[in-house]
């Protein structure tokens, strides 16, 4: 079993236990009424956007997600919140650097022991959720639940579809598809770019990621018989229809759709397989981005 496959499969017991942490956090976390940026890098990134939806929609207060390298100068927060797993990503560090004794800020790591510690203001450490392999499958969608759990969001029933989604088998014919379109709606739209980012990074998959109603706009020209598009969460009406009229494979989104990441996470590990790539091992990439200085 490879690292990401290990610790994928460890994320129902990673979720309950962030929920249950999440009280006791609740100071270091964003509070009803401050206007507040979630910031990241990758799939941190993405977890923000998700993140971000979600607490506005949920009525706490305006709230932005950037990549912390594009972070707007000098927009004003009640507080930044860095998601980062290593605690040593330059931007993250950097963005952190240049907000002290100005900005409230807070970060979510998975390494106590790195600069992040002393950057941010507050620390949310969640080592159990820590990763040794370079794609992150377990401590991003564990700080996602911690900030859902943050805002009441989090329920016993997301947990179980995480099981239902490792002992599910995947859609017959889906490893052998040639592309892959993910579409979210809402606060999904960042987990459908972090589907497509994971199949990338684990089995050099050519994939595609849109907020649903765009994917009509242009998008569905690419659409073929190995296509398999990918909803999380609800579709619009008639959009499943159109996809198949194509002749690709339509996925609809029948759990939490942070569960039905946890699925791709799968495929991802599947088709690397089928391809004879090592999915610990992704081209180009590193555990850690950091950034040499001049």
């Amino acid at each position: 079993m490879t690292h990401v496959e290990d610790e994928l499969t460890s994320q129902p017991a990673c979720w309950t236990r962030a929920a249950s942490e999440a009280p006791r956090h609740s100071g270091a976390l964003p509070a009803a009424g401050e206007r507040v940026a979630i910031v990241g890098c990758g799939t941190s990134y993405f977890m923000a956007q998700a993140a971000a939806v979600l607490r506005e929609h949920a009525g706490q207060g305006e709230t932005d997600a950037f990549a912390a390298s594009e972070f707007p100068a000098g927009r004003a927060y009640d507080r930044v919140l860095a998601l980062t797993r290593s605690g040593t990503t330059t931007e993250v560090l950097d963005l952190l650097g240049r907000l002290k004794g100005s900005t409230r800020t807070t970060a979510v790591t998975a390494d106590p022991d790195t600069p992040v510690m002393t950057a941010a203001d507050e620390v949310v450490v969640l080592d159990f959720a820590d990763e040794r392999s370079v794609v992150q499958t377990r401590f991003a969608t564990t700080a996602l639940t911690l900030l859902r759990a943050h805002l009441g969001l989090h329920t016993d029933a997301v947990v179980a579809d995480a099981r239902t989604a490792l002992s599910t088998p995947l859609p017959e014919g889906l490893v052998d598809c040639t592309q892959f379109t993910f579409l979210g709606r809402g606060w999904t739209v960042g987990l459908a770019h972090e589907a497509g980012l994971k199949m990338r990074e684990a089995c050099l998959a050519w994939t595609e990621a849109y907020p649903a109603m765009e994917y009509r706009h242009g998008p569905i020209s690419v659409t073929t018989r190995g296509t398999a598009t990918w909803m999380l969460g609800e579709a619009p009406e008639g959009l499943a229809e159109q996809v198949r009229d194509t002749g690709a494979l339509w996925v609809p989104g029948t759990l939490d759709p942070l569960a039905e990441l946890v699925r791709v996470q799968r495929l991802a590990v599947a088709v690397a397989a089928a391809r004879g790539l090592d999915p610990d091992r992704p081209r180009h990439l590193t555990r850690s981005v950091i950034l040499a200085r001049p």
